[in-house]
Formats: structure tokens, C-alpha cells, sequence
């Protein structure tokens, strides 16, 4: 009986190719892999055709799916290299590290306890090397050729653990993989391979230690019920960036390591050169060809084997991107850490949730991709509908997998809708926590929806569950949310919550109908609350300090736009509201100046009161504060109303000009605020129209004798039939 350990590190081209080699000479009766046992039950879906690395093992508490870890492996994983042989081969393969079952019962944290010492630095200065990454590299990844590594590395590690005793949870897994071990020994096995991470080798070489020295490691660990199964995984995630504790900064470069049969520098700057090109930046052969001789070159200077990542990182730099670090950034995203995403059988067990989006996105034609795309959907479609209900109710669940691309409110007036996704296979874990609500994504979403009522201690709160369950097309959880709206709305004496409130069931209500969803009860209780403001809106603007009216101001700017979608008599009631409040002196300046403007916009007074009104706010009586919070009110939206009104425009002219010097230094933020919101055409027009105040003919920019007729003339024939006209 032989028992063959080799000592890799996770996620290393050269490590995975040793153990290809290793093992197809060794032909070993049974594989033990550094891994979740749990795992033992779908490994072999890894022999599958439609699996494609990067995948990743999930492992996830039953009872808690917080409670979760991954175990990523890629094509140049020396542990997925070992799977494939198994596999291939017909013979057992068994994952030995502790079962996920312990790690997510107790409170400590996985992984090996930090050694006093680093392994990797301490062997690459023996070595003569500053960096631990380019001395692995040097001697493990990047070579092709020569004798098998795993017997250095022993000596290596046995070497730096001389000192070193395991304790907590690296004493745990060890005790564990030797258990594993023990096992395989008395079930007869004659030749046995260990793939496990360096650092453990010398914890596992025969002989081993008694096993009650084991068992007592192990006794009275906690356990919990854990389900396992296989997802898609990514390079991004791979990549140390992300977070992941065993990450790498180059997945890309590695598979490029690993599967390029020959000439890996040349290959590697063609692709570089493509992703630039992509991107219709001129890169022409005879740049792939300079950079090759560069890299080569700079390999050849520094006694390296071959032109590794730094090498062609820097030819990249200095012939591909000319010096550019943001043409450099692109080719590190693009191809050094890359955006490749896996794929896993469709006969893989999925937790429920799951289950049912990956059967809704087959038939809504939805891939997942790890590279952000938009797309645009018609609402009018049925199609379309479904790809949109389904995208809202997973964000209802925390599964982000689409994001609006626009201003999401400005969106839903429209039978369109733009959406940015992106599969993160973290999403993976929300959807596992999902199955705690139901069994369905629609099932879930209304378990969540109608707990947010229940427990929401706001009207708006509430108002914003019924609109998100309204776009995810909820409709169990419809008549509860909205009981609750009209209830909460009823209770609440807080005007200004109403307020807050109102524009989202405002939307609810008129746009329901275009996605096809039943909205009765909606506008009754919109109207009621509308009732409710109005009664009430006098007391909530009265004797408010700037910055009160201020958040007032743009809660009835909010009311103003929700009215508008809602019943012509709801309308008018608060159009009256707001009438009478305008010329109440009790009101704020800028609330009164908004109020005469919205006045004005609905044809509620006559052009001659408004002039009125603003002439009396300017006159020299009034307060240089109050007068710019008038004008800050009455513009606020835009300054066409100057552009097309001379007598406005002059009453704001005639006001600027009167403001003394030290008066006009105190208001002069206000008035930066209000003409800063106005677009740069607004504000050239009314220079020029201030310019010509009390001199029309400052106006004139032309003489008709300066006009080209026949320029004039090519235009009509566009014109009219813009106009309609023959």
C-alpha cells in the first residue's frame, strides 16, 4: 500500500498540470480531494458534458442560509484536474477536508490558522526572490516541463513546520483528512492520492498518529443538516479582488497558462491586441510582434524561463497601449482577470427558488451573463412582461441579477423599460435564502411583500411595497397591502407623510393598467388621501423656518406631479388648496413664490395678478431674503418663464439692480441655487433678452438683407412635411 501526497496551492496552472501528470503515471485506486465530504454525493456530476469550469461547490446550511461557503474551481484548479481523472478513470474520488456540516455549527472561522511564519516568503527569499507571486510562479506555474514538484514541496513544507503546531480549526481539518485517510487504508486500497494544499502535506505522511489522538481533536464538534450542490462560477470571482480569501490576481493568464498548447507569449498579446481592437483602438500586427520581442527580452534580462505576467504585462504597457494605464486597466479587466462564467447540468439539485428561475429564464430566453448587457423591453409584449414582472420580484427577493438603467419613477409612465443585468454567482446564496419565504420566486416575493407591510412603520414604507408589488405583478399580496395603505393613511395625522406617500400609489394607480395588472381600489384611496393633505396642508406650511419650507416645497412639487395621474376632481381640489394658499402671508416666501408659479403654470391666475404678485414681493419694503426666496420658489423648474415674459424678466431685473451691495452678498447663494438649475440655453436667452430690455432692436441679430433665400428655401420641403402640409 502506497499512499502518494500532493501538495499543491488552489488555483495554479502548473500546480494542476503536475497533478494531471502525476496522477495518469501514479494510476491510483481511489482520490482524496481537499474538500467538503458532503460534496461526495454530486462529484460525479462533474463527468458531465454540459459542465463547464469555473463551477464552484455550495455548501449552505438547511436551517440557516447564511450560513455558506464556496469551493471554486477552474479548469487550471489542480483539484478539478483530479476530479476529471477520477472520473475518467472509474475510480473513487472523496473529499477529505472538515464537512461544512461542523464549520457552520461552530462560531469560528474556516480556513488555516495564520503560521507565525509566511511559507510562500520565506522559501521565495531562499530562493533569491523579493516576491513570494514571481518566485511560485517562476518555479511551479509557469513550467511545462521536468521533474514532478510535489516531492520539494514536501520538503519544503516539512521543513517550515518543524516548529509549527496546528491548533483550532487547522488541528480540526487535519485530524479530519487523516481520518479520511485512515478509512481508504482499511477499505484496501494499494495506491491512494492526496491532492491537498502544501501547508498539510506534512500532517498527513505515514505513519500516521494513533487515531484516538484524532478522535479526541474531534469529539463534541457541533453538527448541523447541510445541502450541497454545484453552481456556476466566474474568473472575477476567482480573482483576489473580490474578496475570496484563496483569490489569485490573474484567472485570466492562468487558464491562458494552462490550456495554450504552445508559443504562450505570442498567443496571450493576440489576444491582448484583439480586446483592443474590440475597442477599435488601431493595434496592428507589427505591434503583437514588437511586444513579443519585448517581453522575451525583458524574460531574457531577468533569468526568468519565460516571459511571465509582469513581462508581458510591461510590453503590453509600453507597445499595445503606448504608456496608457487606462488602456492598461481595460486589458487586466478584460483578459488578465477576465469575465468567463461556467455552466453546470441541468440535472443539478437546486434549492427551490432556484430551480424555479433557472426553468422561468430557459423559457423566457433569459442567459445569464457575467459581462453587463442592457436590454429594452415593451411592456405591450407578453414576452416582455414576464422578463420584467421577473426581474422586479427578484429584486424584491435581493437577487440583483437586473437593475433599471434609467431613473426607475420616470421609466414607469412608458410601455418600455431598460434594465442592466449581470449574473453575479454570489446571487447564488440570495437565492438559497429566498426558499426561507416559499418555494416560487412569485411566492417569495409575496411572503416578503406582505411582511414588509405587516411590520412597516410608515405610510410611505408601505406605499413603496404596494408599487414594487404592483410592477412584480404580486397579486395575492395586493388587497392586504392596500388595506393597509388605506388604514395607515386614515391613523396617520401627519400631513407630510401623506405627502411622501402619495406619489408612489399615485403611479401605482394610473400606471397598473399598462402592465396588465388590476389596480381597482387604488385612485379611491389616493383620492382620499389627497382629501386628507389638503385638509390639512394650511397648518403644515404655516410660519416654517427656511429649511422646513424647503422639504415642504418639494413635497407639494411631488403632490403636483401625482394629481396629475389621478382623477380630474382629485385635481382640482388640490389645485384650489394650493390657490388659496398662495398670497397667504403666513406662508413661507419660498413656498408662496412656488405656489403663485404652479398658479400660473395651470392657468389659475391671470398674467397681470402674477406680475402683481412678484412686483410686490420685489418692491423695496420687502425683507433682500425674503424676496430671494420668493424668486427662488417662483423659478424653481426652470427659467422659460423669464425667457418668453418681458414683464417678469423685468420685474427680477429691476429687483437685482436695487439690492445694495452688502444685501446683495447675503442673498447671492440663493440666487446662485436658483439660476444654477436653470440649462445653459436657458440662461444665455434671458442674458440676451436682459440685455435688450428697454431696446428692442438689441435684438435684432440679422438684417433681412443678410438672409440666403435660397438656403432658406432647401428647409421648407422638410418643414411641411413635418407640418403635414402639401
Amino acid at each position: 500500500m502506497t499512499v502518494h501526497l500532493l501538495g499543491i496551492r488552489h488555483h495554479g496552472p502548473g500546480s494542476a498540470r503536475a497533478v494531471a501528470t502525476a496522477l495518469a503515471e501514479l494510476r491510483p485506486d481511489v482520490v482524496l480531494i481537499e474538500g467538503p465530504p458532503e460534496a461526495d454525493k454530486v462529484v460525479e456530476l462533474a463527468g458531465s458534458e454540459e459542465m463547464e469550469p469555473p463551477v464552484a461547490l455550495l455548501a449552505y446550511a438547511v436551517d440557516d442560509s447564511t450560513r455558506a461557503a464556496f469551493w471554486p474551481f477552474a479548469v487550471f484548479s489542480p483539484e478539478w484536474q483530479a476530479i476529471k481523472y477520477a472520473l475518467a478513470a472509474g475510480v473513487p474520488v472523496r473529499f477529505c477536508d472538515l464537512p461544512a456540516a461542523h464549520q457552520f455549527a461552530s462560531s469560528g472561522g474556516g480556513g488555516r490558522r495564520a503560521a507565525s511564519i509566511d511559507p510562500l516568503a520565506t522559501l521565495a527569499h531562499a530562493g533569491g526572490y523579493d516576491d513570494p507571486e514571481r518566485w511560485w510562479d517562476d518555479v511551479i506555474e509557469s513550467r511545462r516541463e521536468g521533474a514532478e514538484p510535489f516531492t520539494v514541496i514536501a520538503d519544503a513544507m516539512r521543513e517550515l513546520r518543524r516548529d509549527e503546531e496546528a491548533t483550532g480549526r487547522e488541528a480540526q481539518r487535519e485530524a479530519y483528512m487523516r481520518t479520511v485517510l485512515r478509512k481508504a487504508i482499511r477499505e484496501g486500497f494499494e495506491r491512494i492520492a492526496v491532492i491537498c494544499g502544501a501547508w498539510h502535506v506534512p500532517a498527513l505522511e505515514l505513519p500516521l498518529p494513533p487515531a484516538t489522538h484524532d478522535q479526541r481533536i474531534l469529539k463534541g464538534l457541533p453538527k448541523r443538516k447541510v445541502a450541497c450542490t454545484w453552481v456556476p462560477w466566474t474568473h472575477g470571482r476567482l480573482a483576489a479582488a473580490s474578496g475570496y480569501g484563496a483569490g489569485i490576481t490573474s484567472p485570466g493568464w492562468y487558464h491562458h497558462l494552462f490550456t495554450a498548447p504552445d508559443q504562450i507569449t505570442t498567443r496571450w498579446l493576440s489576444k491582448v491586441a484583439r480586446v483592443l481592437r474590440a475597442e477599435d483602438l488601431p493595434v496592428s500586427s507589427a505591434h503583437v510582434i514588437e511586444a513579443v520581442r519585448l517581453a522575451d527580452t525583458l524574460a531574457a534580462l531577468r533569468g526568468r524561463p519565460l516571459a511571465g505576467l509582469s513581462e508581458v504585462t510591461e510590453a503590453t504597457r509600453a507597445v499595445l497601449c503606448g504608456g496608457n494605464d487606462v488602456l492598461l486597466d481595460l486589458v487586466t479587466r478584460e483578459a488578465v482577470v477576465g469575465e468567463l462564467l461556467g455552466t453546470v447540468p441541468g440535472e443539478t439539485p437546486q434549492a427551490p427558488v432556484a430551480a424555479d428561475l433557472a426553468a422561468q429564464a430557459r423559457r423566457l430566453r433569459m442567459k445569464r451573463d457575467a459581462t453587463e448587457r442592457v436590454i429594452e423591453l415593451d411592456l405591450r409584449k407578453p414576452n416582455d412582461l414576464e422578463k420584467s414582472r421577473l426581474l422586479h420580484r427578484l429584486r424584491i427577493l435581493g437577487v440583483h441579477w437586473g437593475v433599471p438603467a434609467a431613473d426607475e419613477r420616470r421609466a414607469q409612465g412608458t410601455f418600455r423599460e431598460m434594465w442592466r443585468l449581470t449574473w453575479d454567482p454570489g446571487l447564488e446564496v440570495e437565492l438559497v435564502a429566498a426558499g426561507a419565504h416559499g418555494t416560487t420566486v412569485a411566492g417569495a416575493a409575496t411572503t416578503v411583500m406582505l411582511r414588509v407591510g405587516d411590520e412597516s412603520s410608515t405610510l410611505a414604507e408601505v406605499t413603496a411595497a404596494l408599487e414594487k408589488s404592483l410592477l412584480a405583478d404580486l397579486a395575492e399580496a395586493l388587497p392586504s397591502l392596500l388595506q393597509g395603505v388605506d388604514t395607515r393613511a386614515a391613523a396617520d395625522a401627519d400631513v407630510g407623510h401623506l405627502m411622501a406617500a402619495l406619489p408612489a400609489l399615485a403611479r401605482s394607480s394610473r400606471y397598473g393598467d399598462v402592465r396588465g395588472t388590476d389596480t381597482a381600489g387604488l385612485a379611491a384611496v389616493a383620492g382620499r388621501m389627497v382629501s386628507r393633505i389638503c385638509a390639512g396642508l394650511g397648518r403644515t406650511v404655516h410660519g416654517l423656518d427656511p429649511d422646513a419650507a424647503a422639504a415642504v416645497q418639494e413635497l407639494i412639487d411631488g403632490v403636483q406631479d401625482a394629481t396629475v395621474l389621478l382623477a380630474e376632481n382629485v385635481r382640482s381640489e388640490w389645485l384650489n388648496t394650493l390657490q388659496g394658499l398662495s398670497d397667504r402671508v403666513s406662508v413661507p416666501p419660498l413656498i408662496r413664490g412656488r405656489l403663485t408659479r404652479l398658479m400660473l403654470d395651470t392657468s389659475r391666475l391671470p398674467d397681470h395678478e402674477v406680475a402683481l404678485r412678484l412686483g410686490r414681493a420685489l418692491s423695496p419694503g420687502t425683507p433682500t431674503a425674503d424676496a430671494a426666496g420668493y424668486v427662488e420658489g417662483f423659478l424653481a423648474g426652470g427659467g422659460l418663464l423669464l425667457v418668453h415674459d418681458e414683464r417678469l424678466l423685468a420685474l427680477v431685473d429691476s429687483w437685482l439692480g436695487a439690492v445694495p451691495d452688502d444685501a446683495f452678498l447675503e442673498v447671492l447663494p440663493l440666487l446662485r441655487r436658483t439660476f444654477g438649475t436653470f440649462a445653459a440655453p436657458e440662461r444665455r436667452s434671458i442674458g440676451t433678452r436682459a440685455r435688450a430690455l428697454g431696446d428692442p432692436a438689441a435684438l435684432v441679430v440679422a438684417d433681412d438683407n443678410d438672409l440666403d433665400t435660397e438656403l432658406a428655401a432647401s428647409v421648407l420641403p422638410v418643414v411641411a412635411q413635418l407640418l403635414g402640409v402639401s
